[in-house]
């Protein structure tokens, strides 16, 4: 196969699924080869996720007739490559907004510090451009742009890169949860025991791994792609496979853009690869590792921030927190962001039931309430990382306030489950009394 085909993949089509196979891993080869020591991938050089493949593909290993397949991969191959013109930002939004609107979205910036930010207020606001705009101006705050004598025009590139190449169609996993995640790191990077450390680089990376840290989300989780021998799995080997794509197209942006073609190549190697290492942590599947980890060093109080290691491992716990940070907020944004994420698990098993795959867990929306589903996160993941967060920063009043939200939260997630509960068992009472009413009837000989 030359060069050429593996190039066009998303336009060619092959007389068997092993040939398509083939094609798959020669265009992942093709992606993952990059100029400096990290592999990268190319945006836009594999198709999107097509559930409608799905029927054909699970069991059966067919991909569907050549003519279909062209069809459909050619179709996603000039969708995704034409989006902002590949982050050219085009001469006017979609509406103009006004100066009311830019005034409230200038006031809002003033106090992007606190809490209770609300980011879909900031969205809506900025015309759905939260991630682009809440980045540019962290940037100046942290001068991150003087000091690494960053191009203002490529940064703003970039970002529009990254906030396009979230999708907008899912409900959580998209470029609002990016910019609120975003929002969160920069409270984080603020407190005493750990701003008092940190450099430019680490403020940087920080920011930019909580902007892309879920970067072309397809809205489904990693056993669903493994289940459905999706190509991103066979890529990564099933391991962290999400995370890996975040991080690799992270990097083939960045490379794209040329955002940091101006720094010596060994710096920008090591941005690649601590990039990598801040994203992968945010794997679920990991939150026990680190979990273990971070309270061996509390114990022993042995975390020296002033060496690059600890500092980097801090980074990581802070973006983990950021990344599930939703039941900490304000409630009406946290119930919000709670029925969002179930939203996208419920699209996930509606999915798996259609093509009669086993539901995944948290997926089946006749018996995974959104409540019993919070108060499980809650529980299990969220309450013991921030208590340890807490335990490191030393009670601040941010570490206080969230477990004050988190607390509070999931009383109510409580008080919700049990009014389900309580209508759940009335209406079972109403259904029994119905049912004998209509068995006595009929024993009498009546009609229903």
């Amino acid at each position: 196969m030359s060069c050429l085909m593996v190039e066009r993949c998303g336009e060619i089509s092959f007389d068997s699924p092993e040939q398509n196979a083939k094609c798959f891993r020669m265009l992942g080869d093709a992606r993952l080869r990059g100029q400096t020591g990290v592999l990268s991938e190319r945006r836009g050089s594999y198709p999107f996720i097509d559930f409608r493949l799905l029927n054909n593909t699970i069991y059966s290993g067919e991909i569907g007739t050549k003519k279909k397949l062209k069809r459909l991969l050619s179709f996603q191959r000039y969708f995704h490559a034409s989006r902002l013109l590949r982050g050219i930002v085009p001469q006017t939004s979609l509406y103009l907004l006004d100066e009311d609107y830019l005034g409230q979205a200038r006031h809002m910036l003033s106090k992007v510090g606190l809490w209770d930010f609300d980011i879909f207020l900031f969205d809506r606001l900025t015309n759905g451009n939260s991630l682009v705009t809440l980045l540019c101006h962290l940037f100046n705050v942290h001068g991150l742009i003087h000091h690494f004598q960053l191009d203002m025009v490529t940064l703003h590139r970039f970002l529009v890169m990254v906030q396009e190449d979230y999708h907008s169609q899912n409900p959580y996993h998209n470029a609002v949860h990016a910019a609120d995640v975003t929002q969160a790191m920069h409270c984080y990077l603020k407190e005493p025991k750990l701003a008092n450390f940190l450099t430019p680089l680490d403020i940087m990376l920080g920011l930019l791994a909580a902007a892309a840290h879920d970067v072309d989300h397809p809205g489904v989780n990693q056993p669903f792609l493994i289940n459905t021998k999706h190509y991103l799995a066979n890529l990564y080997q099933n391991v962290s496979v999400l995370e890996n794509h975040h991080w690799r197209s992270t990097i083939g942006m960045l490379r794209e853009s040329r955002l940091l073609a101006h720094l010596p190549k060994e710096e920008r190697q090591d941005i690649e690869q601590q990039l990598g290492s801040l994203i992968l942590a945010t794997d679920i599947n990991r939150q026990n590792e680190f979990l273990t980890r971070l309270k061996t060093h509390l114990k022993n109080q042995d975390l020296k921030l002033e060496d690059a290691p600890d500092r980097h491992f801090m980074l990581q716990i802070a973006l983990k927190c950021a990344d599930i940070c939703n039941p900490c907020r304000l409630w009406e944004m946290s119930k919000q962001w709670g029925e969002r994420v179930c939203e996208e698990f419920y699209r996930q098993g509606d999915l798996e039931q259609k093509f009669d795959m086993e539901i995944s867990p948290l997926c089946n929306q006749q018996k995974d309430t959104i409540p019993s589903i919070q108060i499980g996160f809650m529980t299990y993941i969220v309450e013991p990382l921030f208590e340890e967060w807490a335990n490191f920063t030393g009670n601040t009043p941010l570490s206080e306030n969230m477990l004050n939200h988190l607390r509070r939260n999931k009383t109510k997630w409580r008080n919700l489950l049990h009014k389900q509960h309580s209508s759940s068992s009335r209406s079972t009472d109403h259904s029994v009394q119905k049912t004998e009413h209509e068995e006595q009837t009929l024993n009498e000989g009546g009609t229903l």
